[in-house]
């Protein structure tokens, strides 16, 4: 009998043992009611519990941890309904008070932040949530925190993920975007067609100075080889009549052989003058080789 009643009781103070040595994992906390009070919280390694006056009534991570906030449907200022989720990033801080200061604590955290977001998007048009996403971020960061911090959580980082405007809106932004990007491209080959009639412009007006300019020099240079062979005959003139009038000084007989050549060619001169215009006569003194000379030019240019 006495064997009969002892196992039970191994039994019982076995189990009773187990139950009462309590190993916490790192990064994690454990809250201990004594007679349906808090005590205490166990910390990281291996504790004991009193059996029946003392029990453990939650078990809690320390780690940073994710909350999917579901999406939910919003109006903008401008009275436009878009659907909306996020995630938040959190941490808990102070075990006891996230236990005693609130029931559900991620329940509470969601309804939290669906109501933050909705407030802020409720402040906002319907372009500057797209466009303010990060500002958005920063001001739903700051609340909850603050919000959270009686509970003993940190709230370390909030995204909004996605942004969806309604099937209509969505339809109507994209004609807007089609709208918007016609513009630009008829913009751009007007500017395009603009730049290329400025440049075919510009270039005819360089053409033009270009030929202007050529034809200037070339009416230079034309003028200034002109000069050259005037200035070249009329030295050539000066020195024949130089050495002409040397050769009949210097030789008397020249003069009277000058006369005699000038006489042979006056019967050639009476047919030029046959032929002038407007039946030109000839003035000249026979005696005279240079006054003959001059005449005869004088017929041959009026020829």
């Amino acid at each position: 009998m006495e064997a009969f009643f002892g196992i039970p009781a191994l039994v019982v103070i076995a189990w009773l043992g187990g139950s009462s040595v309590k190993i916490t994992s790192g990064g994690q906390s454990r809250l201990v009611e004594r007679l349906g009070k808090y005590d205490r919280q166990l910390t990281p390694g291996m504790s004991f519990v009193m059996p029946v006056v003392e029990r453990v009534v939650s078990l809690e991570s320390l780690k940073e941890r994710v909350l999917d906030i579901p999406p939910q449907q919003c109006f903008t200022r401008d009275n436009v309904s878009i659907e909306v989720d996020a995630v938040v990033y959190w941490q808990l801080l102070e075990h006891p008070r996230a236990h005693y200061a609130v029931d559900n604590l991620q329940a509470a955290m969601v309804n939290l932040v669906l109501t933050q977001i909705r407030a802020e998007m409720g402040k906002l048009d319907l372009d500057q949530t797209f466009t303010t996403r990060q500002e958005v971020n920063e001001v739903l960061l700051r609340d909850l925190d603050q919000a959270t911090d009686p509970w003993g959580v940190k709230v370390t980082r909030v995204e909004l993920r996605d942004i969806h405007p309604s099937k209509g809106v969505q339809q109507a932004m994209e004609q807007q975007m089609t709208a918007e990007r016609e513009k630009r491209a008829a913009i751009l080959r007007s500017e395009g067609e603009r730049e290329a009639q400025v440049n075919e412009a510009r270039g005819r007006a360089e053409s033009l100075v270009l030929d202007a300019k050529a034809r200037k020099e070339a009416l230079v240079l034309e003028a200034e080889a002109e000069a050259q062979q005037q200035q070249l005959i009329a030295q050539a003139k000066a020195l024949a009549a130089g050495e002409l009038a040397q050769a009949l000084a210097a030789n008397p007989q020249a003069a009277e052989a000058m006369r005699l050549l000038l006489a042979s060619e006056w019967m050639g001169m009476g047919e030029e003058m046959a032929h002038a215009k407007g039946g030109s006569v000839l003035m000249v003194d026979p005696q005279s080789p240079a006054a003959l000379l001059t005449a005869l030019k004088n017929l041959q240019q009026q020829g």
